[in-house]
This record gives structure tokens, C-alpha cells and sequence, in this order.
């Protein structure tokens, strides 16, 4: 009953902050739900630093709200089946070199690049101005793991209504649907050594690659196979609404098998998002089959779990860290983070024989089109007690909120401005 009550007063709280934006903003609903929250938010802490007591039931309610549980346990699921269901598998296919660089090699570059310009920033020059704010290389490595990774909702949800070309649009958001597995094995590798765990005696490159093959290789078989299981039973039915069921068993089904073979539950769904969406519209044409109506109930869950998500990551705000305290970590944050963007595309556009030439334009797109999102969040907030804790947090809620709303926001106009 909790869950249910805590899931009904987010709905609602939605419904209202989307009416005053499309009423009064008029931002991108996603962008404007979070501006909204965020400036609600700070009015209760202001109103909370007077009087805490009209606090405790908002405090109580975002803190009951477990965001890394929610997020990466079950909505993330929903989400990406949802987004990967409307891509054309036609338009990954004409730009798969590029994603699958951008979605492995540049992740691990851009992790150590943001790792140890971090850490030399912290450790070696802050302190010739008296800074005592410093931090271990593990955990500046760290936060260049879950901070490196562009967020796939984030990503579809703000660039399919911005000007940018189509092949630089599939480039960014393919690279954001593909780029977790390599993310989520870099992340707990590093985590693992922040801990000092015993596991590390097996940090290989042999198990390594093992763990990269049995996340991705085993995503995209199970994906491709619940994938085609729906697929046969859509085909073999008229009913619509069974077909809508069908397709919310494959969600399901997909995350518990993930969790049960340790396999990386993210690409499972896009595997079987795009196969069932791709496959579904060419069967519906073939047979006279109304597949249209699968599309738009995803649709609609698209639009509802991204105004709960980014309502939740302006929520956050109340129960982060005094980010007062850590502004300039944000700010180092956000200007290392561009960086390490600019460098994990600029240098394999440089070494590598790509069919399709990257001006610089095209580059720059690319990297202000780098959006973070709920899953750095989530993945911060997985990290447990620690000294820096705190930093990474509030450094990763930086550079989240930079990201969507001032990137997001200006995305489309900069990329028209640069094709004039």
C-alpha cells in the first residue's frame, strides 16, 4: 500500500508541474518538469530553513523512495523497452561502426580521462591555492565510471524533439542505449577496489573480458530471444489488448531473468525493444495487422515514467548533500566532464577509418549532446558510507542537472546554427 501511495502522490505531483510548464514555461516536458521541481524544492528548503515542520511529510516521502532501487530495479526497464521500440534498426544499421566505438571505447577513455584530470586537479593544483579539498585516485576513477555513460532516457527523450540531423540523433542515441554494459563493469570493478574486496585476486584481463562477453553477449540472447517468443505469440492472436500484455510480460520477464543469470538487464530490453518494434511493424504491413497500437500504450509509458523519473531527480535536491558545500567540485565536475566528452569522441574519430568523415561541427554535437541522466544519479547513490561519498553525489547531481537542462535545452538551436 506504500508503494501505491508514495507512486499515486508522484503521479499527481507530475500532472501539475507538466500543466504550469505547458501552461506557463513552455520547455521540453521533461526539462520543464524537472526546472519546476527543482524550484519547488528549493522553496521548501528556504521555507524549511524558517520553519522544518511543513518539511516532514515531502522529506518522508522522497526519502521513503529508494531512487537507485526504483530507477535501475525496475522504471529504467520499462523506459528503455519503451524508447527502443520506436528505433529503426535501419538507422542503427547505416551508423554501427560509430555506436559501437561510442558506446565502448569511448566510455572507458572518457572514464580515465575524468578520473585523473580529477584527481590532479584535487591533489595537485587546488592545493598551491590552499585547498584541502583532495580525494584518492580509485575514487576519482570512480566517479569518471558513472558519470562517463549518456543516459539513454535522458537522451531520447530530449533529442527527438531538438533539430539535430538524423544521423548525428541515431549516433548519440544509439550510443546511449548500447554504452551501460561497459559502464556498469567499469563502475563495479573500480567500486570493488575501492572496497579492498577479496574478488580482486580475480581482476584479470582474462575475467574481465569473460564478465564484458557475459553481460553483453547473454543481453543481447536473452533480448533477441524473449524478443522473438513475443513476436510468435503477437502474430498468432488478433487482440490488441493481448498483445499489449504480451509485450509488458516481455519487460518483466526480461528483468527477472537478468537479475537471475547476472547478465546486463538494460541491453536486454533494447535488444528486444528494437526486434519486437522493428519485426512488429514489418508483420503488421505484411498481414494487415494493427501493431500501431502496441506502439502508442508504449508510447503513453514513455511519457509517464519519464515525468515520474525526472520529477524524482529534482526531488533529489532535498535529500542531497548541502550543495552549497561542494561548488566547486560541481563546477570542476561539469567543465572536466565536457572534457573528457570532447576527447572520448575527438580521438577515435581521429584514429579511426570511420566511413562517414566528423567535421567539427558534427563533433561538437555530439559531445554537447552527451546528456546524463537518472543512471549516474542512481549509480552514485549505490555507493556506501564513505568519506566521499558526499563529493561524488553531489558532484554527479552537478553535472546531471547542467547537463539536462542547459545542454538539452540548447542542443537544438546550436545544431541549427552550426548547419547554417
Amino acid at each position: 500500500m506504500e508503494l501505491f501511495y508514495s507512486l499515486s502522490i508522484l503521479i499527481i505531483i507530475a500532472t501539475v508541474f507538466a500543466y504550469i510548464n505547458e501552461r506557463f514555461m513552455k520547455l521540453p516536458s521533461t526539462i520543464g518538469i524537472m526546472v519546476v521541481t527543482i524550484i519547488f524544492s528549493l522553496g521548501l528548503v528556504i521555507i524549511g530553513s524558517i520553519n522544518s515542520e511543513p518539511l516532514n511529510d515531502v522529506y518522508q516521502l522522497i526519502r521513503n523512495i529508494n531512487f537507485t532501487q526504483l530507477l535501475m530495479g525496475g522504471m529504467l526497464y520499462f523506459l528503455l523497452f519503451a524508447g527502443a521500440i520506436q528505433i529503426n534498426i535501419n538507422d542503427l544499421k547505416e551508423q554501427k561502426l560509430p555506436i559501437i566505438v561510442f558506446s565502448t571505447l569511448s566510455v572507458i577513455i572518457s572514464t580515465f580521462v575524468v578520473g585523473f584530470a580529477l584527481y590532479y586537479i584535487l591533489n595537485i593544483l587546488l592545493p598551491l591555492i590552499g585547498s584541502t579539498m583532495q580525494a584518492p585516485l580509485i575514487y576519482c576513477l570512480l566517479f569518471g565510471a558513472l558519470i562517463s555513460p549518456t543516459d539513454a532516457v535522458a537522451v531520447l527523450s530530449i533529442l527527438k524533439k531538438s533539430n539535430v540531423s538524423k544521423s548525428l540523433e541515431t549516433k548519440i542515441t544509439g550510443e546511449a542505449l548500447f554504452n551501460d554494459g561497459v559502464a556498469v563493469i567499469l563502475f563495479s570493478l573500480l567500486y570493488s577496489i575501492s572496497q579492498g574486496t577479496e574478488q580482486l585476486v580475480d581482476v584479470t584481463p582474462a575475467t574481465v573480458s569473460w564478465l564484458l562477453i557475459k553481460e553483453v553477449v547473454g543481453a543481447f540472447i536473452v533480448g533477441l530471444g524473449l524478443g522473438y517468443i513475443a513476436l510468435y505469440a503477437i502474430r498468432t492472436v488478433a487482440d490488441n489488448k493481448l498483445s499489449i500484455l504480451i509485450t509488458l510480460s516481455v519487460v518483466i520477464s526480461g528483468y527477472m531473468i537478468s537479475q537471475a543469470m547476472e547478465i546486463s538487464g538494460p541491453l536486454t530490453m533494447v535488444s528486444a525493444g528494437i526486434l519486437i518494434g522493428n519485426r512488429g511493424r514489418k508483420y503488421s504491413e505484411e498481414e494487415h495487422k494493427d501493431f500501431g497500437f502496441v506502439k502508442t500504450f508504449w508510447e503513453l509509458i514513455d511519457e509517464i515514467f519519464n515525468a515520474i523519473l525526472f520529477l524524482l531527480i529534482g526531488f533529489e535536491l532535498l535529500i542531497m548533500p548541502d550543495l552549497r558545500n561542494y561548488w566547486i567540485v560541481g563546477i570542476l565536475a561539469i567543465l572536466i566532464v565536457l572534457f573528457a566528452r570532447y576527447i572520448s569522441i575527438k580521438l577515435p574519430t581521429a584514429i579511426i577509418p570511420f566511413h562517414e568523415k566528423f567535421t567539427k561541427s558534427s563533433i561538437f554535437i555530439l559531445v554537447w549532446g552527451g546528456l546524463r541522466g537518472g543512471v549516474s544519479i542512481a549509480l552514485a547513490l549505490s555507493i556506501g558510507d564513505n568519506i566521499y561519498r558526499d563529493a561524488l553525489i553531489a558532484g554527479t547531481y552537478y553535472v546531471v542537472v547542467f547537463s539536462i537542462i542547459v545542454q538539452g535545452l540548447s542542443i537544438g538551436r546550436l545544431s541549427g546554427k552550426l548547419k547554417n
